[in-house]
């Protein structure tokens, strides 16, 4: 119990929490270069995959950080061996489906593990039904494990086939509530989490995912001739995100956060709303981050057009993000926003109009369509906040 924070106080996200972070820049910057060097359905599929397996290590750590006290040693000891596990990890991404498969899994299953016993050993035997919950869920990280190693030992074809069956068991076992023949099976009240300290954990990875896709505009576009074509591909690609910035922060984080601590049973609100869903607002950023470079590189396409890998990086990234704090709001508010819907809509027709646009035109369309949403939520959430209070 020395290990574990005083439940009942609100939980802050700590230095240590904060250092750890920092190892999933490097992840994140290479999961949208990997993405940038493989751009056809193939590579998609992989880096879909590795991503998956990235944000799974990380939202993990982040539940057990909301029990554990990251200012002890113990726990700060933990947090630099997984800090290590995540720099193989992050370095192995590249190669992953290549020479450095077995680097890749055992550092993500020996992270998974690892970190899920020293939370039943963290817990002791004073907080008996959360123990018992991690010992459901190591038993399923166990399972999900050998599948990891024994793809990273195959050849790259039945290891994707064998890493997507690991990360089926993995992205189950919450839904599943971890059930374990003789050990029963966990329910959402048994994770009692700290709502504000998950909100803003997931919040900062956010901020760690739209840095990165800064970082890789600006260094690509430094590297550039500076013309009046990729001067407005730069200055799409960072309108677009501010606007993605403006859509999760100006109501949406709070919002949540607001929420969570409310709710009688924060645990399914943090299951659905934050392990889930904001995988998804993760992978669009990334995404986009790949249409920025792709819109400064090439803004004029192949003569004049636009490949089809192209239009999907660069419609697919905004429609990803939508998506997710569309689902992530609907969650919180009982129906999705429609000003996230009309984004939708405005995607759609530049999806029909891809054919006949460059790279550029259609990365200033989508960056106008997120400034669309943003600005017309804004408008209904501040005309609603002022019609509460009776103005």
């Amino acid at each position: 119990m020395a290990l574990l924070r005083e439940r009942g106080a609100p939980a802050r996200v700590t230095n240590i929490e904060l250092f750890f972070d920092l190892v999933f820049v490097f992840a994140v910057t290479q999961l949208s270069h990997g993405l940038l060097a493989h751009l056809t359905a193939g590579g998609a599929v992989q880096t879909l995959m590795l991503f998956l397996a990235v944000w799974w290590l990380w939202i993990f750590t982040s539940w057990v950080t909301n029990w554990l006290d990251p200012d002890k040693t113990p726990v700060r000891l933990a947090l630099f061996a997984l800090m290590l596990a995540g720099l193989v990890l992050s370095a192995s991404i590249p190669h992953a489906f290549e020479s450095m498969g077995l680097a890749f899994a055992l550092a993500h299953a020996g992270s998974q593990v690892g970190r899920s016993l020293f939370m039943i050993r963290a817990l002791g035997r004073d907080n008996p039904g959360n123990r018992r919950n991690f010992q459901r869920i190591t038993v399923w990280l166990l399972v999900a494990a050998a599948f990891w190693i024994a793809g990273g030992l195959a050849a790259p074809e039945p290891r994707l086939a064998l890493w997507a069956v690991a990360l089926a068991i993995e992205y189950a076992g919450p839904s599943a509530g971890f059930a374990v023949p003789g050990l029963g099976r966990s329910t959402t009240a048994d994770w009692d989490v700290e709502g504000h300290h998950l909100s803003e954990r997931c919040s900062l990875f956010v901020i760690i995912a739209l840095g990165e896709s800064i970082l890789v505009t600006g260094a690509t576009f430094a590297d550039l001739a500076w013309g009046p074509a990729q001067v407005a591909a730069f200055l799409a690609a960072l309108v677009g995100s501010i606007a993605m910035w403006w859509i999760y922060f100006d109501t949406g984080a709070e919002r949540g956060s607001h929420h969570i601590a409310a709710s009688d049973d924060p645990g399914r609100l943090a299951r659905l709303g934050y392990t889930y869903l904001h995988g998804l607002i993760i992978a669009g950023i990334i995404v986009c981050a790949v249409a920025d470079e792709l819109a400064l590189v090439h803004p004029d396409g192949h003569e004049g057009h636009i490949d089809f890998a192209s239009a999907a990086a660069i419609l697919g990234g905004p429609a990803l993000y939508l998506l997710g704090n569309t689902l992530f709001k609907a969650t919180l508010i009982g129906h999705p926003p429609l000003s996230h819907l009309a984004g939708f809509a405005l995607l759609a027709l530049l999806a029909l109009a891809a054919a006949w646009l460059t790279p550029l035109w259609l990365a200033l369309g989508t960056s106008a369509a997120l400034v669309v949403v943003a600005g017309w939520e804004t408008a209904s959430w501040r005309r609603g906040a002022s019609v509460a209070q009776g103005h």
